[in-house]
């Protein structure tokens, strides 16, 4: 694979930050304004994002051009490496980014960013995933569709109570990962947004420490969707069922800690 560069040519290989954030986008640019100002805003922590894109005439990336032509020079833009769609633009992502903390945001404005900086107090803390949880006490949902919902709501809570999973929301795409460790597994996923509960799920059988916070959930309010729950859903019981797997821990030490 080519060494990861920007649009505008810079060869980001090497670059360090304290946090790397990666937002997959398609036509995001009706939100983006919004996600930038909340990101900019709520996140204290020093951090780089780096907007991941299919095509050239996504809509985003003129919005992206206005901001790091205002002299933002922790925004970067970077065309999917690895074959279009959400679990490309991920993993394209993580291709590019540091060692370290990676925080996954979707550009439509659902996720709750003022939680950041309390989720890499967990990560300093030996946390290799991380989890906003809209399932654990203190989380909330607001919107979005009833019977997705629910479908998310006993996935995640079940794998907590049944399989004993460190986390009420294994299937929430807003998570810190560990850089190293998610390039430590094989990732199978080539469909979507199930590209986080495998992860997540991953993660927990090879032993490393998964913990959570609360966090808020809010349905999009611009832009277009392209979660299609039958499509998607036998990719998601996939990695449900896999979860019940045999644990391959080592000697990692796999301890959850709950936050009120």
């Amino acid at each position: 694979m080519d060494r990861p560069t920007d649009r505008g040519g810079k060869d980001l290989t090497g670059t360090m930050s304290q946090l790397s954030i990666v937002i997959p986008v398609y036509n995001e640019g009706a939100n983006f304004p919004a996600l930038w100002s909340e990101i900019s805003t709520l996140i204290k922590s020093d951090f780089l994002a780096f907007v991941i894109y299919d095509f050239t005439e996504d809509d985003t990336l003129p919005v992206v051009a206005r901001i790091v032509s205002g002299g933002e020079n922790r925004l970067h833009a970077i065309k999917n490496q690895r074959g279009q769609g959400v679990v490309g633009a991920i993993m394209t992502g993580f291709d590019v980014v540091p060692d370290g903390p990676v925080l996954v945001v979707m550009a439509d404005l659902s996720d709750d960013l003022g939680q950041v900086d309390r989720m890499l107090e967990f990560y300093a803390r030996g946390y290799n995933v991380v989890a906003g949880s809209r399932y654990m006490k203190g989380g909330r949902l607001i919107g979005g569709p009833f019977f997705k919902q629910l479908l998310s709501r006993i996935a995640g809570t079940s794998l907590w109570w049944l399989r004993g999973l460190p986390t009420h929301d294994a299937t929430n795409a807003f998570k810190i990962y560990d850089r190293a460790m998610v390039r430590s597994l094989k990732v199978q996923s080539r469909g979507g947004f199930e590209l986080n509960l495998e992860l997540t799920v991953k993660a927990f059988l090879a032993g490393y420490k998964i913990t959570e916070v609360p966090a808020t959930w809010r349905d999009r309010t611009a832009g277009k969707s392209r979660f299609r729950l039958w499509n998607w859903l036998p990719r998601y019981l996939r990695w449900y069922f896999y979860a019940f797997r045999p644990s391959h821990r080592g000697a990692k030490d796999h301890t959850a800690v709950m936050q009120d």
